[in-house]
């Protein structure tokens, strides 16, 4: 059997599933097929499971301060209700996902699929889908390292099935997702371990997220342990014994490899067709997500480009318009806010103090912390953050980096201006919102410093 479409989309997660719909709306004959539970990694084991738990891991904070608000809390957690009511709202997005795109016309596969040629596809159950375009949007997997009893860690896919909480864990990593799991099992109650090769969290950051967020962690009785990485896992009784690159060994009740994530290409068939892939394993494309066979185009984590959903879905989208509007659409990489849903929580878009300093030759830099308002009737001393950086000739704003709550609500809206270049002046045109934290954006009046040819002088 053999059916033939405009487009055959390999993977239901955001990029494949935008991909999908607008192309179908555009008048494409559209096929999509995914092996597992469409809405992939973000909405079935990663940002929204994941922020499902991190709201449950704030909870105690909230308990610490109700006292000073007149509030007596006698609270107790139970781990299988919020995993039993995390299932219930996945299942509930997947049906979604799956409405939305039989509502557009695509043609649905549950069902795993290879490449076998430039234009076809072949499907495990059988049967063939013959296409013009093929999209590759299989997303990208948690990987453990290659040592001796790997197999005892887990990753982020199996934290969120757990069936018992730990007392004790460890986790390896140091970037998103080894800090926002090392905060939401703390916030859980589990005694948290972070052990990192590098010699800080959150790489490729402002120095003073980084710093700001490292400090948090400790005053959360979150162990870190920099410069050494595990060697070796054994089973040792209810726990895993872990032996680490220093010689040291301890045992922990589970432990967590958040050390990075691959590209899911592997037995795609994409040697079949031509597709040039990275020493990654992720599939080259252009600019227009084309890779190296004209017929056949990738989007998302796959590519090994920003490894973010929305960037996912614009990219999707902008395959779509390419493709099938007649409109070659582009994705702007040089602006991308994000957010880290550790605690406290972290806002960023922009360059960094240390990239904007490579980048121009003076900068001003705009910098405060204070205690955030719901802390100050109680004796909670965590900080918040917020930082400008600005051009000093031109004033315009070249970063912002918030800590604290809200920061990821708040970076979605500093990305607009920011992407209409504004300035420092801009900024300060806007009337403050009072009593808010964000207020403070607009309210920043003198740069606490600048860096000029890389050292810091008084403004």
């Amino acid at each position: 059997m053999s059916d033939t479409y405009d487009l055959v989309v390999i993977g239901g997660g955001s990029g494949g599933v935008r991909a999908a719909r607008m192309s179908a709306q555009l008048g494409a004959k559209v096929a999509i097929v995914e092996e597992y539970r469409y809405g992939g990694t973000c909405v079935i084991r990663g940002c929204v499971p994941k922020k499902l738990f991190v709201y449950a891991s704030r909870f105690p904070d909230l308990f610490d301060v109700a006292p000073s608000f007149g509030w007596q809390v006698d609270a107790s957690f139970d781990w299988q209700t919020l995993l039993a009511n995390k299932d219930k709202e996945i299942a509930r997005l997947e049906k979604i996902y799956e409405t939305l795109l039989d509502g557009s016309g695509v043609t649905l596969f549950h069902d795993r699929a290879t490449i076998t040629g430039p234009n076809s596809v072949s499907l495990k159950s059988g049967g063939t889908l013959e296409a013009r375009h093929i999209l590759v949007a299989t997303g990208g997997s948690p990987f453990k390292p290659a040592i001796e009893g790997a197999e005892l860690g887990i990753t982020s896919n199996e934290a969120f099935h757990l069936e018992t909480l730990p007392k004790t864990i460890l986790v390896e990593g140091g970037g998103y997702i080894a800090v926002e799991f090392a905060t939401i099992f703390s916030g859980l109650g589990v005694d948290t371990t972070l052990v990192y090769r590098g010699d800080r969290i959150l790489r490729g950051f402002d120095h003073d997220i980084r710093e700001g967020l490292e400090s948090a962690l400790h005053e959360r009785g979150v162990r870190l342990r920099y410069g050494y990485h595990i060697s070796k896992l054994e089973k040792d009784g209810e726990g895993v014994c872990v032996s680490f690159s220093h010689g040291e060994e301890a045992t922990f009740g589970a432990v967590m490899f958040a050390t990075g994530r691959h590209p899911n290409t592997d037995d795609l068939g994409l040697e079949a067709a031509g597709v040039d892939r990275d020493q990654t394993g992720a599939i080259v494309v252009d600019a227009y997500s084309r890779s190296s066979c004209p017929s056949i185009y990738a989007v998302g984590d796959v590519t090994g480009r920003a490894a973010l959903t929305p960037v996912a879905i614009r990219e999707g989208a902008a395959f779509a318009q390419t493709v099938f509007n007649n409109t070659p659409t582009t994705v702007p990489y040089d602006l991308i806010p994000t957010a880290v849903f550790s605690e406290p929580e972290i806002g960023t878009v922009g360059l960094s103090e240390e990239r904007a300093a490579e980048r121009y030759r003076s900068i001003d830099v705009y910098l405060t912390r204070f205690r955030p308002m719901i802390n100050t009737l109680s004796g909670r001393q965590d900080k918040m953050m917020l930082k400008l950086i600005t051009e000093t000739a031109t004033g315009r704003v070249l970063g912002c980096h918030i800590m604290g709550p809200g920061a990821g609500e708040m970076i979605q809206l500093v990305a607009i201006p920011m992407g209409m270049n504004a300035t420092k002046a801009d900024f300060d045109h806007a009337i403050a919102v009072h009593p808010t934290a964000a207020e403070e954006l607009v309210t920043l009046k003198a740069p606490s410093y600048r860096v000029v040819d890389g050292e810091k002088v008084a403004a």
